[in-house]
């Protein structure tokens, strides 16, 4: 019987420190019904990409306790390691194969391209640069390319499996790749994606740091291997799926994944207490002078500021739960204080035009509803923009990546003669919510604390 296979795109850290421990487990356990492949839609990829080719797709993962305790695996589930080039030529050939029955993919928040109403938003030059001219520059340029080559070699269904921290990411995928279709005039196309494909949520969670030059050369120490690719990741690690897979899935249920009917409760509140909090501590410590999250993590008033958010606003927003909040919001902390990670403010900071609408806006919107203050949660957004008020005056002292910004827009929301004005009433950041007064006022009031914090920090 011949192996099927999940095609992943996104071959950076995340995905090796994940998915591809599960499949691995289950490869150990005995069952090797299937492997993974793996390649990317960009470029930017290239160089861990032609590592694991080198290494035919092998890697070790070095895991990292909070006593310091290292462990190290040898991951070797991806076993087609996929080449890229800009018309994504083996990357179709790999998803059309009849045997590629689930392709997933990382391909960040931002890269969805959606408004918080789950349209696409068109002021993306990537975007419309795959609608207007066919290029393959998105995971819907890419999916559609794919798509239609399985129609063409009758290759069957497939299930398109989101893997980031977007909420409901795979109806939210969906819904853009739908309208990608339709504004593509693919009628066709979408009537067969429509009957032959399923997009299962999901959630996922492992901090897996952008892995440093050191951890390869611990890596030689302890195991005697040249890792030209390793990864590292904590302990803990949960994915957490919706059983909606329409060609056959893994048997993830024996290596630990939880299936389940409804991914919302835990998705819930990883994005809102995880997510949200660990961009909270990246932009204060970074304003404080710090470089690594275990710093700001370990900084009392730093984690009192995202305490207090999930306790005052989030917690009173996401009860009741299945999940107990308070001892989740307590765990993520701790995992946050793990100096042991090397977890780079660089890191975690990125992307503040996606992750405001996607982890921060919806508490606003429910504390607006509900009649409940929401002063805690207008600090996280306070520390964004002065973030933003320090980057664009070249105080920040990485370089700032965040695919949903215009870096024009952004530098004129803090030019503007009241930038807390200007920085409320963005669309991109507040979709409905700009130019609300109780925003504007709540998040003034956080920009003073923050100012009054940095001014005795």
């Amino acid at each position: 019987m011949s192996q099927s296979i999940m095609f992943h795109l996104g071959l950076g850290s995340f995905h090796r420190a994940h998915q591809a421990v599960y499949l691995q487990q289950l490869i150990n356990s005995g069952d090797d019904s299937w492997v993974l492949a793996g390649g990317n839609i960009r470029p930017d990829m290239l160089a861990v990409q032609n590592h694991l080719a080198s290494q035919n797709g092998q890697y070790t993962l070095e895991t990292i306790s909070p006593a310091g305790e290292c462990k190290y695996q040898t991951i070797n589930s991806i076993r087609h390691v996929v080449g890229w080039d800009e018309k994504l030529t083996e990357v179709i050939e790999m998803g059309s194969r009849p045997e590629t029955r689930i392709i997933s993919f990382t391909v960040t928040e931002a890269g969805y391209y959606l408004t918080p109403k789950n349209t696409l938003d068109r002021s993306f030059a990537d975007l419309n640069s795959d609608l207007e001219q066919g290029t393959l520059l998105t995971i819907y340029g890419a999916l559609t390319a794919i798509c239609k080559a399985r129609v063409a070699k009758n290759s069957g269904q497939v299930t398109l499996l989101s893997c980031d921290n977007l909420r409901s990411n795979g109806e939210r995928f969906r819904a853009g790749f739908v309208e990608f279709l339709q504004l593509k005039g693919e009628t066709d196309l979408l009537a067969w994606v429509e009957a032959n494909t399923t997009c299962p949520n999901d959630m996922v969670d492992r901090i897996t740091p952008r892995p440093l030059p050191e951890v390869a050369v611990r890596v030689k120490a302890a195991t005697g291997v040249d890792d030209a690719c390793p990864v590292m990741g904590e302990e803990f690690i949960q994915w957490v799926v919706e059983e909606h897979f329409i060609n056959g899935r893994p048997a993830w249920e024996n290596v630990g994944v939880e299936m389940v009917e409804s991914v919302l409760p835990y998705e819930e509140a990883k994005i809102r207490i995880l997510n949200a909090s660990h961009s909270c501590i990246a932009w204060a410590g970074t304003l404080k002078g710090y470089s690594y999250i275990h710093e700001g993590s370990l900084d009392a008033e730093i984690r009192q500021m995202a305490h207090d958010y999930v306790t005052d606003d989030v917690i009173p927003c996401l009860s009741p739960s299945p999940i107990d909040l308070g001892k989740y919001r307590d765990t993520v902390l701790d995992r946050f204080s793990n100096p042991y990670i090397q977890d780079t403010n660089q890191r975690v900071a990125a992307d503040g035009f996606s992750k405001i609408p996607g982890f921060i806006a919806p508490t606003f919107r429910e504390c607006l509803a509900a009649g409940r203050s929401f002063d805690s949660v207008a600090l996280l957004p306070a520390l964004f923009l002065t973030f933003l008020q320090a980057w664009a005056k070249d105080q920040v002292p990485y370089v700032y990546q965040d695919q949903g910004m215009d870096p024009v827009a952004a530098k004129a929301i803090v030019a503007d003669a009241d930038p807390v004005a200007a920085f409320c009433r963005d669309r991109i950041l507040w979709g409905d919510l700009a130019g609300n007064a109780q925003l504007e006022a709540s998040i003034r009031g956080a920009c003073e604390k923050v100012n009054t914090w940095l001014k005795g920090a």
